[in-house]
């Protein structure tokens, strides 16, 4: 029974660590991919308001150009990217504050998409606030409950140290 209990332990942990592999190796490849991503307006022409392209049509709509409506667009599909990677990966208390540039990120790329719209990056600041002040408002929330109990723990550090420095000393 004991044997077969191990070997079923055995086999999910080699099943993590190959499931943890594969999604570390994607993250890598996106992270990787990320400057030719940001770089892929070179591709666009720049002197025309309009690209039929292997993706369909783009049209540069309110931008002087097709290269300038890519650029603009691929640095956000960029920015949305790398700050979600970061807030799926991180382990930290704090990573709800990177939900804040990655509301702007997106709020600006549907301004891109959306390009009937003159001043993109203005106009998504102010209707990314109702989003990102709660946000705010619990990592703060988050911090001083953190603040205090991490001054409890390290009470407790210092005395726990401190018992072992008297049982150390004890025994030599």
């Amino acid at each position: 029974m004991n044997n077969k209990l191990t070997k079923q332990i055995t086999k999910y942990h080699q099943t993590d660590k190959k499931n943890s592999l594969v999604k570390g190796v994607i993250i890598s490849l996106i992270l990787i991919a990320t400057p030719f991503l940001f770089y892929t307006y070179k591709f666009a022409p720049s002197d025309t308001k309009e690209w039929n392209s292997l993706f369909g049509t783009i049209d540069a709509g309110n931008f002087s150009s097709v290269q300038s409506f890519v650029h603009a667009l691929f640095t956000k599909i960029t920015f949305v990217m790398l700050t979600g990677i970061w807030f799926l990966t991180s382990n930290n208390w704090w990573k709800f504050a990177i939900l804040v540039p990655l509301t702007m990120f997106l709020f600006q790329l549907s301004g891109i998409i959306n390009y009937q719209l003159k001043y993109i990056d203005e106009y998504d600041f102010w209707y990314s606030l109702p989003f990102i002040i709660p946000i705010l408002l619990f990592i703060i929330y988050i911090s001083i409950r953190l603040s205090k109990r991490t001054n409890q723990s390290t009470d407790l550090k210092s005395d726990v140290d401190d018992e072992i420095d008297m049982i150390l000393s004890d025994k030599l």
